[in-house]
């Protein structure tokens, strides 16, 4: 059986390919026969420096690298050649992580690029929204994006919230049952209340954070798009926490200046990105991600994999396995004041109030387990095998 993944620049021991090589490893065993996966990618991350022992089959690179100059021409070129190279050999199933039209499986990992553009555009200055207008990297995104979505050879498309699944639903012409709904999952024992109390204290002593300090932990890169700007402005409300945040921003000097001129930069800890958040999980009281725009992020099912209750906005789909008052809140994206109050309650809590809360933050995560992705994703190929 040969299986074919498109991703531009393919980590094999990134969240998504890991997932889908479970599935796999579990579809080869279903049918009794090998499993061949050959992935299609412009870049490689060398395995070598992975964990070893995982279950991955073994996996073939095609690599598909055509010179381009410029982000139209690096996605219209890699599109190209990866047509180029599915027509010179015969796969059982095709499943695309890149919008690249005419492929018969899509995981809508990015969510709905006109999506994304629309809710930026309400929270941005004049000069952003002109910028965005004339981006023809956007205008490309957006033309393939709809061809995608509605060509006939698409035969499913796999989302992540139910968000993203009525938002391609309402944007673009697509049967309803090609859109799957299958939600991420996380590391039960890994990401656990009680796994790593070690780091608790320890991430404090070496953020000078006191240890009975309230502290709201952000992890996510691209600030604009996680809403790092509304969390500042938000943290001037609730004068005794601190805020960390973790992960990378091209313009993270600027998130550090404003800190600095709304006053709080003595309560911020700008991290940067890491390789393993656990510990900065470990180290918190609430997770808090402002985001203007995210279609299932990881580091929500971790933090309440962690036992954090957490504040998110409704532009969040992640949003839709949080209990509001019980295990976290969830707030308008792009507002500071209903953010802001909803820290304020975070921090006004009592101590059995808030244990009460990481442990329904637990019950919240325990329905996405690693185990039920996997079967999630076995079931849709299968069924995909089967019509074919």
């Amino acid at each position: 059986m040969k299986i074919a993944l498109v991703r531009a620049r393919y980590n094999p021991f990134g969240g998504a390919e890991r997932f889908v090589a479970r599935a796999l490893r579990a579809l080869a065993a279903d049918r009794e026969e090998p499993v061949e996966v050959a992935v299609l990618a412009r870049q490689w991350q060398d395995a070598e420096a992975a964990p070893s022992g995982d279950d991955l089959p073994s996996i073939r690179l095609i690599r598909c690298d055509p010179f381009y100059f410029g982000s139209v021409w690096r996605d219209a070129s890699f599109a190209k050649a990866v047509h180029a190279r599915l027509h010179e050999e015969s796969f059982d199933l095709v499943q695309s992580h890149e919008r690249i039209v005419g492929l018969p499986i899509y995981r809508a990992g990015d969510g709905v690029h006109a999506s994304w553009l629309s809710r930026r555009a309400r929270v941005a200055d004049a000069a952003t929204r002109i910028s965005i207008a004339l981006n023809p990297h956007h205008r490309y995104l957006l033309r393939t994006e709809r061809a995608m979505f509605e060509h006939p050879s698409l035969r499913a498309v796999i989302c992540n919230s139910e968000m993203v699944r009525r938002e391609i639903a309402e944007r673009f012409s697509i049967a309803p049952d090609k859109l799957v709904l299958v939600r991420n999952g996380v590391d039960l024992d890994r990401f656990h209340p009680e796994a790593h109390l070690a780091h608790r204290d320890a991430m404090r002593r070496r953020l000078s954070i006191a240890v009975d300090t309230r502290v709201f932990v952000l992890v996510g890169s691209g600030f604009e798009r996680k809403g790092v700007k509304h969390a500042l402005e938000a943290l001037q409300g609730v004068a005794e926490a601190m805020l960390v945040i973790v992960g990378g921003d091209k313009h993270r000097t600027r998130y550090e200046a404003e800190a600095k001129r709304l006053d709080v930069a003595s309560r911020v800890r700008f991290v940067g990105p890491v390789s393993d958040p656990l510990p900065y999980y470990a180290m918190a009281d609430v997770f808090v991600l402002p985001t203007i725009y995210d279609p299932f992020p990881n580091a929500v099912l971790e933090a309440l994999a962690c036992g954090l209750p957490v504040i998110t906005t409704n532009a969040c789909g992640a949003a839709e396995v949080i209990e509001p008052g019980l295990s976290g809140w969830i707030v308008a994206p792009g507002r500071t004041k209903p953010l802001s109050e909803a820290m304020r309650s975070a921090v006004d809590l009592g101590s059995p109030q808030l244990q009460g809360m990481s442990r329904a933050a637990r019950r919240a995560a325990l329905p996405y387990s690693l185990t039920a992705l996997s079967t999630s994703l076995l079931a849709l190929y299968r069924s995909l095998m089967d019509r074919r």
